[in-house]
């Protein structure tokens, strides 16, 4: 069992020096925390969505935002689509590939943002949200596992994080540019937490 946990580690630490030796994609993050920032600074909103895994870091990301990430400070506006009477009646009502639409739909106003997961690049329910936020008049920002010409045409900032073979290796570095963007924001709002250089 040892020879596969550290197996395990040592591919998972390959892919993020693969990501810190990606010049593209750190400037993908940079630009993506600013765009939130700015979404931030006009009293935009935030959403999030995704499938799964990917989903349940969607989530995170927005309770990061309105709760908590290292230390207290005020809430920012931020949803992920995830509400069940939500899904399931549009899954139902209107299909699958529209369950994140819909609600962007009846929700995004323009200057607001929505940041969509997805480790294939395919997802045609990010696709279809993330037409419907540039319909909006929303930024887009998408985080993917696999380059998606239609989705880097339809999004304001692309970060691709090609993570192997698999996609639990690409969730693991989606969750560390979540993480990043949240930083970037708490210092650019509230600089007095990290005044003491953590």
């Amino acid at each position: 069992m040892k020879q596969h946990i550290n197996a395990s580690l040592v591919e998972a630490q390959q892919s993020l020096n693969a990501l810190l030796a990606n010049p593209t994609a750190l400037d993908a993050i940079e630009q993506a925390g600013q765009l939130l920032i700015d979404v931030f600074r006009r009293k935009g909103r935030v959403y999030s969505c995704g499938n799964g895994g990917s989903m349940c870091d969607a989530m995170h990301f927005a309770e990061e935002l309105t709760g908590r990430y290292r230390l207290d400070r005020a809430a920012l506006g931020a949803t992920a689509i995830s509400d069940a009477g939500h899904l399931t009646c549009v899954g139902n009502d209107h299909g699958y590939e529209q369950v994140f639409s819909r609600y962007i739909e009846g929700h995004g106003r323009a200057g607001d943002c929505l940041l969509a997961l997805s480790t294939s690049g395919t997802s045609k329910n990010i696709i279809r949200a993330a037409q419907a936020a540039q319909a909006q008049g929303m930024s887009v920002i998408i985080l993917s596992g696999k380059r998606s010409a239609t989705l880097e045409a339809l999004s304001s900032v692309y970060i691709c994080t090609p993570g192997g073979k698999f996609a639990d290796r690409v969730q693991e570095l989606h969750i560390k540019v979540l993480h990043i963007l949240i930083e970037l924001v708490e210092r650019h709002f509230f600089p007095e937490n990290y005044a003491d250089g953590q």
